[in-house]
């Protein structure tokens, strides 16, 4: 467990989530991301019964309340996995083997490679009677120093224009743009227009 009470904050970081925390998990990480994976995962029951059997705790940073409740995460991929596995198979338990392939090959498109040295951030979020409380803050510097502690020396985050108060976020905690995607005519299959990568140099 990594201790965030001398912040005067009135919860925890831990490494993992705990597992009675596995359907809260699913459930904020599908309302934080549905924008962009409404199509590769909805409708919403089966991509939280899709995430909830697949997310992966090993590769997890969570924020608990004093009382036991969760907070929000910190997910991130190595190339020993992802926060966000799962393979074929399990997508076929969920939406058959004809959906699972097609979603499967959604999905592909929004793959990113793990770089030597960095750390990929696989999604963050907050629940939202948490916000403003600093779990945000400390989720991101308990995943700097995770990297770091790894020997790694970089962390790469990707964030969508629609979402320009994670950005605002990012950059306060030293996030710098590295480079600015656009998807073009797939903006309606993902709700977004473009994505920018942003990288810290941690360690």
């Amino acid at each position: 467990m990594m201790d965030v009470s001398d912040r005067d904050a009135d919860f925890s970081v831990e490494a993992e989530f705990r597992p009675e925390h596995r359907g809260n998990a699913a459930a904020g990480y599908w309302a934080a991301f549905s924008r962009k994976l409404r199509y590769p995962l909805g409708p919403e029951h089966r991509a939280i019964a899709f995430l909830e059997q697949v997310l992966d705790p090993g590769h997890a940073i969570s924020a608990v309340a004093r009382d036991g409740a969760f907070l929000g995460v910190a997910g991130f991929k190595t190339p020993d996995g992802a926060f966000v596995g799962g393979k074929l198979k399990d997508m076929a338990k969920v939406y058959g083997w004809l959906g699972g392939v097609g979603r499967g090959l959604l999905i592909g498109i929004l793959e990113r490679r793990c770089e030597p040295g960095t750390l990929l951030m696989d999604g963050i979020f907050v629940r939202p009677e948490a916000r403003g409380l600093g779990v945000g803050s400390a989720l991101l510097d308990a995943i700097e120093r995770h990297a770091a502690g790894k020997g790694l020396t970089h962390v790469r985050l990707d964030v969508i224009d629609g979402n320009p108060r994670a950005r605002a976020l990012y950059q306060r905690h030293g996030f710098q743009d590295r480079a600015h995607r656009s998807i073009g005519a797939l903006e309606p299959l993902f709700g977004f227009r473009s994505a920018t990568t942003m990288i810290k140099a941690v360690g």
